[in-house]
């Protein structure tokens, strides 16, 4: 099984594929989140992983915008703990080191570290595992990377500290996606079910007050709730819903029919197991 990620071999999104799927599947690297969806979309691989949301960063919008673009299905989900090392090429000392590459995100969630180290200047660049690659690559004994502990034995570096992120409950939320048909062998046992939605309501005052009510009137439990601009129309929002349990269960069918009735449009994004 093919399956797509964004990033370079080593990167967090990797480890989250083989996490849902196992070690036999064919990891497919691929720069940007547009190329990752549009892998599966044009049947290059079978299924995609995606980050969604981070429990220090907040949410990855633009994959938000892809899963109602790309019509692709959530299949499963996992949660990774994010955990930084501090990254350099074999025999470079720690005192040596005045650049650290990594991504944007992993550089905000390691501040302590240059706090510690004021010497130490962060380069941003596109992903963490690329980060390490490019270090060795250029063989500097000035330069180090922050990526994942597993990202320095695959490129034949150094670990020059573990644990470097600035709060240890860092943690990912990973998706994993495919079109509707597709069946996929999931490693992990499902803990709870989850049912994502997206909808669009009438720009008028309580539109949205009543469209959560649907689900409110039946107690029904909702995990996160995630606004989105609508293209063309300014100040106007898609709202994404996570809610807990299948989309089968009649409460919650009863509930998603009664927000159709209301809303401009609602799409089921996928009914899917976690374990979180």
């Amino acid at each position: 099984m093919r399956v797509a990620f964004q990033g370079e071999r080593g990167a967090f999104s990797e480890s989250a594929a083989q996490r849902l799927l196992g070690d036999a599947i064919e990891t497919v690297p691929c720069h940007t989140f547009e190329d990752t969806f549009a892998a599966v979309t044009t049947a290059d691989v079978d299924c995609c992983v995606a980050p969604i949301e981070n429990s220090l960063a907040g949410s990855i919008h633009r994959n938000y915008d892809l899963m109602l673009e790309s019509g692709l299905t959530i299949a499963a989900e996992t949660h990774l703990r994010i955990s930084h090392s501090l990254i350099a090429p074999p025999g470079v000392a720690l005192g040596s080191v005045r650049t650290v590459l990594s991504h944007p995100v992993a550089l905000a969630q390691c501040t302590r570290l240059f706090k510690r180290h004021p010497l130490l200047v962060s380069t941003a660049v596109h992903d963490t595992a690329g980060a390490v690659r490019m270090v060795m690559e250029r063989g500097r004994g000035d330069e180090a990377a922050i990526a994942s502990h597993d990202a320095a034995g695959l490129y034949g570096a150094h670990v020059l500290e573990d644990e470097v992120e600035d709060n240890p409950r860092n943690y990912t939320r990973f998706l994993l996606l495919a079109a509707a048909a597709t069946r996929l062998p999931l490693r992990e046992v499902a803990q709870r079910w989850k049912t994502s939605i997206v909808f669009r309501v009438a720009n008028k005052p309580g539109a949205l007050f009543r469209a959560i009510g649907a689900f409110a009137l039946h107690e029904i439990d909702l995990a996160k709730i995630e606004s989105r601009p609508i293209e063309g129309r300014p100040w106007e929002y898609a709202f994404y819903l996570d809610i807990i349990g299948r989309s089968n269960e009649p409460i919650i069918a009863h509930a998603i029919d009664n927000l159709t009735r209301m809303a401009e449009m609602v799409k089921v994004l996928g009914s899917y197991p976690t374990r979180w």
